[in-house]
């Protein structure tokens, strides 16, 4: 028979600054060294490599070796989405350096949430599928319309394969920056990774901000009508 679930035992793995630097590195779905980590976080290898284990232990984290070196990444898109809610109710940081301001500025602008689009380009994608009715209302999770299905299947989206799958098609995400909802689901991870296929945007190396390319900005525009 089971109690409870031990919250205290997840909240003490979060808890932890350097631990918690190194789950937001990760939060965008990118698969990163150890060593990166470690300069994430401003620990040692050694600490780092601590507080690495202690979060495999914990079920946060998968690690994988490469040649001489482990890669780490987020057990699961769960992992990231639980981060992301906690977010939307964590106390916001002052930036202590230029560079912290920068990249603070970057994320807000436009990130990934794990597979999907997040921050103001995030909001800004949902609204204006949801203002052209390719998809439906917050309220109702955001269903894909018939026409929604053909205007983005021209896109290159492949919509009975993620309609076939066991994930959720559509669904609301809480964006902890914008405080709304942005689209997630299948959909939202398709349409992400079609946007980077197709260099409307890129990822940076430093963060998991994404820039939007002068390419990217215009057919934004045209074909989805997003004017950001």
């Amino acid at each position: 028979m089971l109690a409870d679930a031990d919250l205290a035992a997840v909240a003490a793995l979060m808890g932890d600054a350097k631990r918690a630097s190194m789950l937001l590195a990760l939060l965008g779905g990118e698969e990163l060294p150890a060593r990166e980590l470690a300069a994430r976080a401003g620990a040692s290898s050694s600490l780092a490599s601590s507080h690495l284990a202690k979060l495999i232990d914990g079920g946060l984290l998968l690690a994988e070796r490469r040649g001489r070196n482990r890669y780490y990444r987020l057990a699961d898109r769960h992992i990231a989405e639980a981060i992301e809610a906690i977010l939307a109710i964590a106390p916001q940081q002052r930036a202590r350096n230029l560079r912290e301001s920068s990249r603070g500025e970057a994320i807000r602008h436009a990130r990934t949430c794990y597979d999907h689009l997040a921050g103001e380009l995030g909001v800004a994608l949902t609204d204006s599928l949801e203002h052209q009715r390719l998809i439906g209302a917050t309220n109702d999770g955001f269903p894909l319309t018939l026409t929604g299905h053909e205007r983005l299947s021209r896109l290159g989206i492949d919509i009975e394969a993620l309609q076939s799958g066991r994930r959720a098609l559509t669904r609301p995400c809480l964006d902890w920056t914008e405080r709304r909802p942005h689209l997630a689901g299948s959909l939202a991870a398709a349409l992400a990774a079609r946007l980077l296929e197709l260099d409307w945007i890129r990822r940076r190396a430093d963060t998991r901000a994404v820039t939007i390319t002068d390419h990217g900005r215009r057919q934004l525009r045209a074909q989805l009508g997003v004017n950001f």
